[in-house]
């Protein structure tokens, strides 16, 4: 006696290869994945450092570091994604350049930490423009996929955080509350951008 054997495909379950295994992840999925854990990490990064935003201690300098080190760990996650979308090696150049900055900056922070707030500011601004630059040129480039007009404000709004930063170096009693500010919007357009690749990806 012969059973037939019946697959069922759910919406929460990739379809089956021919192996039976589930198919891997796509690559839009892989992205909408990775907004939604920058966003939350975004919110409990920003609302820990702006608990001590007046004064810079151990803790409070790690926490810097660890930001660029995100955001490297992300460029890599979405280089990956992009490569197995068929993405050129000259269209990842955006990414590989975040991740070069983003790690000169993780170095650049740890040693501004030990020079005071005003430093940590200076070296945080010229980051926040330069990766808010890489950011635009990147989300340009793939807006055909969907979901990237969040990230190209994003991107254009960093610059100009980025140029604050650096100007209230300068002033009287510089704190890191506008640096701990920079995370949320910026979590905020990846939340945005995760629900539009969504909505992108259903109707096609």
């Amino acid at each position: 006696m012969t059973v037939e054997r019946t697959t069922v495909r759910t919406t929460d379950s990739p379809a089956p290869t021919a192996t039976g295994t589930p198919a891997a992840t796509t690559p839009t999925a892989t992205l909408r994945k990775l907004y939604l854990a920058r966003f939350a990490f975004a919110l409990v990064w920003a609302g820990v450092v702006l608990s001590m935003a007046d004064t810079l201690g151990g803790l409070t300098a790690a926490l810097l570091v660890l930001y660029p080190l995100v955001d490297v760990a992300a460029a890599v996650v979405d280089a990956r994604a992009s490569r197995a979308a068929g993405a050129t090696r000259r269209s990842l150049t955006g990414l590989h350049v975040n991740v070069a900055v983003s790690l000169l900056t993780a170095v650049a922070v740890g040693v501004a930490a030990t020079s005071g707030i005003p430093a940590v500011l200076r070296v945080w601004g010229a980051w926040a423009v330069v990766a808010g630059l890489v950011q635009l040129v990147v989300a340009v480039r793939r807006r055909r996929a969907g979901g990237q007009w969040p990230l190209i404000v994003s991107g254009a709004v960093s610059t100009l955080a980025g140029a604050s930063f650096i100007a209230s170096a300068g002033t009287g009693d510089p704190t890191l509350s506008g640096a701990a500010g920079y995370a949320v919007p910026g979590g905020i357009f990846f939340l945005v951008s995760a629900l539009r690749l969504g909505r992108s990806a259903r109707n096609r």
